[in-house]
């Protein structure tokens, strides 16, 4: 895991948090002290793409020769300015004031210290200074970034006069942070997937790009509450809150920024606020399309020109010799290591093949490490041998796209031993997530892949209609825009007899919507859930959509949780019910929502699945992406198979339009049935796993009712199968947050610090 840290106080000095100091102070704390997996100060990006050249100052040197100038001796430790407001050998330096990560290169120092802490690649972190002489004035951006050295600096200039969305319109995932004087700002994404996290301390504000570092350092409890409404509500960010399963830890908003002035916090959109009475004037859907496949060409092109990677050599060396029947790329993939170069997901849906023919196609830009002449990029599809059937033509598609003679196809193929709930153990995330009983599963499937390798997630929420646009756009009296894909669900429904019925129930919901205000919204969804009303469960697309057109409905666990921890979470939505979202028009406020949701969930599966020197990257989740998607007028994007057509369009205008039958047509992984086959083989481990649950000690389920939905799911009853995965990745998170035994944070008089000392807080009922 990946992370930044800082923090912003009244105190201007910390001690061994990152005093200014001389070249040679700052190459032990940055560069030898840092141990495997950490990088040193030097190459942190090659000539013409970052302030730093390779061989030249890192950033704690540069950050000193901002005051090279003024000081002759070069070597002698540099004082004065507000960096020496607190000497650290004065009596009254606390643990506080000692503190630092473990394993952690130092990015710049007092008064307001920040640090990268986790294995960064060199060209990921990119630090610039608005003038030598000004050394308090500078720009941190972490993560893969298309902008030049100078559009960069023009975003400084920017951020210091307060306009802080230049910061985030640049193509690439990445996370930017600016310090002007004693006021830093902390910018996060607009999907979430890469969040801002805080927590008061030491008179002042820490901050850090994880939620778990923040509570080992102020030694956080469980917010049992949230770990509630993340079960019950967990689309409905009016119930989550701002909150973290951490308590006192926060997170700010997606598309919001955090602004530290010497330790007093702000969090201030930088997102335009459209009008809540009427709605935006209606795009041409021609120039939204382009408008789409600029920022998805600009996506892929930032990664496919930073710098490439190859895996860390293992020992033994790379290709220990012939292994009868296994090639090289094979024997590697067995040993967990992805090849050099990059690559991308090919699973036959539309968003990776849009992505890995994108990637392919870019002129000067192949996929292999040397970048040779006509060099192929790495194609990897899935093969699940245990439940082949319904697949055959999501695979036959595949096929057809890797004929392509830009790409190189492998076929990753596994049966029982890849199912899901196979192979429980894994990784410490920041946080829970359902992507924990799969990641086992996906983790064989990208070993084979890249050490960069594009994946298509998020790509549906951002492209999709959510069925809740329905009510938007009667609110702007375009019914005529609802014929079509009220038609679509109809034929959907006409297996049952009920079609002729479908237009008049879904028209009558979406009417429903349009008129409950957001009050009266989150109101009904609180008492739904004091009620016990939470069992129902979506059969088909019809009831799927019917149960999408409301302000806020309960999660797939819901029907597992206790009537206290329901209960909890309906107080939480009446308390939201007089703070209105962003927008108040259904439609733009659930997709946003659902896009948070997906987005958050997306960073727990990178975590579970990670390879050792691979970086995931999801384009459609880039800051760009989702403002061009967000362009498309309602009308386009509510009609049936809208995000197919918008790819087709998007691979038509870079070359590509000859494309195989069935494209667009809609995939949904995980397969029920290879779900259920994994239930069955794990059956007896998941019943172990809730013989004592931690989510029952904590009041949130009752044990014997989850082992009983368990022995439902694996005799093929009809049970909520997401809603059972959260349960078991919830428990398992728990289970491996309790049996750490390390921690976060180190320091010379700093006594030991670790979230959730005391355990999961034991329930007590109300009536006992």
């Amino acid at each position: 895991m990946r992370w930044l840290v800082g923090w912003s106080s009244i105190a201007a000095s910390f001690g061994t948090a990152g005093r200014v100091s001389g070249p040679s102070t700052h190459a032990r704390r940055t560069g030898s002290a840092h141990g495997p997996g950490s990088h040193g100060t030097n190459g942190h990006r090659a000539n013409g793409h970052g302030a730093y050249p390779r061989g030249g100052p890192g950033p704690a040197d540069g950050y000193a020769a901002g005051y090279a100038a003024g000081h002759a001796d070069g070597g002698a430790p540099l004082h004065g300015g507000i960096a020496d407001a607190a000497h650290p050998d004065d009596p009254g330096a606390d643990a506080e004031r000692t503190v630092h990560p473990v394993g952690a290169q130092l990015l710049w120092g007092d008064p307001d210290p920040l640090w990268a802490v986790g294995d960064w690649r060199p060209d990921e972190i990119r630090l610039l200074t608005a003038d030598p002489a000004d050394p308090f004035t500078r720009l941190a951006v972490l993560g893969c970034c298309g902008a030049t050295d100078a559009e960069l600096r023009r975003a400084l200039y920017a951020a210091r006069g307060g306009a802080l969305r230049h910061l985030t319109q640049w193509s690439g995932s990445y996370t930017a942070v600016v310090q002007t004087g004693r006021r830093i700002t902390i910018v996060g994404d607009l999907a979430g997937a890469r969040p801002v996290f805080y927590t008061p301390w030491a008179s002042g504000t820490a901050y850090a790009t994880a939620a778990l570092p923040l509570a080992d350092l102020i030694e956080a409890q469980l917010d049992i509450g949230h770990l509630a409404a993340l079960l019950a509500c967990p689309d409905s960010p009016e119930a989550l809150g701002d909150g973290t399963p951490y308590a006192g830890v926060r997170r700010i908003p997606p598309g919001h920024a955090l602004i530290l002035r010497e330790g007093s916090r702000e969090i201030t959109g930088y997102e335009p606020v459209a009008s809540l009475a009427v709605s935006a004037p209606e795009a041409d859907p021609d120039r939204a399309v382009e408008g789409v496949r600029e920022a998805l060409v600009d996506a892929v092109r930032a990664r496919l020109t930073a710098p490439r990677h190859a895996p860390d050599t293992p020992r033994p060396p790379y290709d220990p010799g012939p292994v009868p029947g296994m090639g090289p790329a094979d024997r590697r993939a067995a040993r967990g290591a992805p090849a050099p170069g990059v690559g991308a997901d090919l699973s036959g849906g539309s968003a990776s093949a849009t992505l890995a023919l994108l990637a392919a196609g870019l002129p000067g830009a192949p996929g292999t490490l040397l970048s040779p002449a006509g060099a192929r990029l790495l194609a990897v599809t899935f093969n699940d041998l245990a439940t082949p059937q319904g697949r055959e033509a999501e695979m036959e598609r595949a096929r057809a796209i890797a004929a392509d003679p830009r790409l190189h196809h492998v076929v990753v193929a596994a049966a029982e031993e890849a199912l899901p709930y196979a192979d429980l153990d894994g990784p410490l995330t920041d946080e829970p997530g359902p992507s924990l009983v799969f990641a086992a599963r996906e983790r064989r499937r990208l070993a084979a892949g890249s050490a960069d390798h594009f994946t298509g997630h998020g790509a549906r929420q951002v492209l999709d209609a959510h069925p809740a646009r329905m009510a938007d756009l009667l609110m702007d009296r375009r019914r005529r825009h609802l014929l079509r894909p009220v038609a679509a669900l109809a034929r959907s429904a006409s297996a049952s007899g009920e079609s002729l019925l479908v237009p008049l129930t879904v028209y009558a919901a979406a009417r429903r919507l349009a008129r409950t205000p957001y009050r009266a919204g989150m109101e009904a969804a609180a008492a739904r859930l004091r009620e016990g009303r939470v069992t129902g469960s979506a059969s088909g697309a019809v009831d799927a959509s019917l149960a999408a057109l409301t302000w806020s409905r309960p999660g797939p666990a819901a029907g597992w949780l206790t009537g206290e921890a329901l209960a909890e979470v309906s107080i939480r939505l009446t308390a939201a019910a007089g703070r209105p979202p962003l927008s108040l028009r259904p439609g733009e406020a659930r997709a946003r929502s659902v896009l948070a949701r997906h987005a958050a969930d997306h960073r727990v599966f990178e975590q579970a699945v990670e390879v050792r020197s691979q970086r995931l990257h999801a384009p459609f989740l880039d800051n760009q992406v989702v403002r061009a998607a967000r362009a498309l007028p309602e009308s386009l994007r509510v009609q049936p198979g809208a995000r197919a057509a918008i790819l087709r369009t998007v691979l038509s205008a870079t070359g590509v339009r000859e494309l195989p039958p069935g494209w667009g047509a809609t995939a949904h992984a995980p397969h029920e049935t290879a779900t259920r086959l994994g239930l069955r083989a794990a059956l007896d481990e998941l019943l172990s796993l809730f013989a004592a649950p931690l989510l029952a000690d904590a009041g949130l389920i009752e044990a014997r009712v989850v082992r009983q939905a368990l022995l439902d799911a694996a005799d093929g009853r009809p049970v909520p199968l997401d809603g059972l995965a959260e349960l078991v990745s919830m428990e398992l998170w728990l289970r491996r947050l309790l049996a750490r035994r390390g921690t976060c944070w180190t320091g010379t008089t700093a006594a030991r610090r670790r979230a959730v000392p005391e355990g999961v807080p034991i329930h007590r009922s109300a009536l006992s």
